[in-house]
């Protein structure tokens, strides 16, 4: 049996945090309910969006890492390359958080996987 933490069961922590630290979250695409990829797009009072994706890091873990960044005078690119990413990966999970601080939120994210 792995140690993942299935991907409803991710997602479903994702929210209720971002809740306790007095930000919103919701999910914009349900995928796999077991195996699905987390996608996380953060924000700050909406603006500055980021997409993370857990990446697999030298040691074995995978950790949440940027790979996107909204581009504050092209904002449809973002969202239109969120929707391509959706479709290489429809078993893929989109979640996004409005949150004061983004980079600790995810930070977070990560040490409790």
């Amino acid at each position: 049996m792995s140690g993942r933490l299935p991907a409803h069961l991710e997602a479903s922590a994702i929210i209720r945090r971002a809740e306790a630290q007095g930000g919103f979250a919701t999910v914009l695409a349900k995928g796999e309910r077991d195996a699905g990829t987390i996608l996380l797009v953060t924000s700050c009072h909406g603006r500055d969006a980021v997409l993370h994706e857990r990446m697999p890091q030298l040691d074995g873990s995978r950790s949440f890492v940027a790979t996107r960044r909204e581009d504050a005078e092209k904002p449809w690119e973002f969202g239109e390359y969120l929707d391509r990413r959706r479709q290489q990966d429809p078993d893929s999970w989109l979640i996004e958080v409005n949150i004061a601080d983004p980079q600790r939120f995810v930070a977070g994210c990560d040490e409790s996987s």
